[in-house]
């Protein structure tokens, strides 16, 4: 399996913090942001990386991280997305990386407590169609931030529904996505979204509909280090107190 960090976006959710810097280049602790999705995917056993990114911060990635090696990476490549599109958007970036592997999409700014091993385990024991992780989520108030899925009376996935006013269940899905190789035909038929980005919940909800979706729920802390600045500080005194991506 192929692993895609996505570390593109304005960042204007953590200004004035990213008016001189990419929001996934902040420290998270002890070290920057997106060292810690390296960190998860490389200990799930993923050591083939792309880093998609954009904006005029773009080489201080290649600054940072190098070949990857240091980090357990055995190879690495780099995307450049041109302008925000939209994180579907910039997973099709990837295409020829990915190729006809697996993969696994994870957003730069999420932080997990455990590992997410289990979910690229059985992912990668039958790599159809897609399977996301959720997280249970406390308040209506940050549900109608996040993407929410609602379920049949079997616990089936029905429809995910992004930002819901009313959200229909108590779990979000968190930016961590595993996808079969397909998943870029999928996005070549998506039309903008509103906000004119090719979304990510669409490409989700196609999976919905033709019936192979899965889940896994997670255990253990998760957040969204750029969902605002309230979060960014959330998220680090947890890791300080606790750590990441353990076992």
């Amino acid at each position: 399996m192929k692993g895609v960090i996505l570390a593109g976006g304005t960042g204007s959710r953590l200004h004035p913090l990213t008016r001189i810097t990419n929001k996934h280049l902040l420290p998270i602790y002890d070290r920057p942001m997106i060292a810690w999705a390296v960190e998860a995917l490389v200990a799930a056993g993923i050591t083939d990386l792309m880093v998609v990114t954009g904006g005029t911060h773009a080489g201080e990635f290649l600054r940072l991280l190098g070949n990857g090696h240091e980090h357990g990476i055995e190879r690495l490549s780099y995307g450049y997305q041109e302008r925000p599109g939209g994180i579907a958007e910039a997973l099709g970036l990837a295409e020829r990386f990915v190729g006809d592997s697996p993969v696994l999409v994870m957003l730069a700014d999420n932080i997990v407590e455990r590992s997410i091993r289990p979910t690229v385990d059985a992912f990668g024991a039958d790599p159809t169609g897609a399977r996301i992780i959720l997280t249970p989520v406390e308040g209506v108030e940050h549900l109608r931030h996040l993407g929410v899925p609602r379920f049949d009376d079997g616990g089936r996935i029905v429809e995910i529904v992004e930002k819901p006013e009313d959200p229909p269940s108590s779990y979000g899905v968190t930016g961590i996505y595993c996808y079969e190789p397909d998943v870029f035909q999928v996005i070549r038929t998506l039309e903008p979204s509103g906000r004119g980005e090719l979304e990510i919940t669409d490409v989700n909800n196609h999976y919905v509909g033709v019936g192979s979706m899965a889940y896994d729920v997670l255990e253990g802390f998760w957040g969204d280090a750029g969902e605002s600045i309230d979060a960014y500080y959330e998220v680090n005194d947890f890791v300080r107190a606790h750590g990441a991506n353990k076992g």
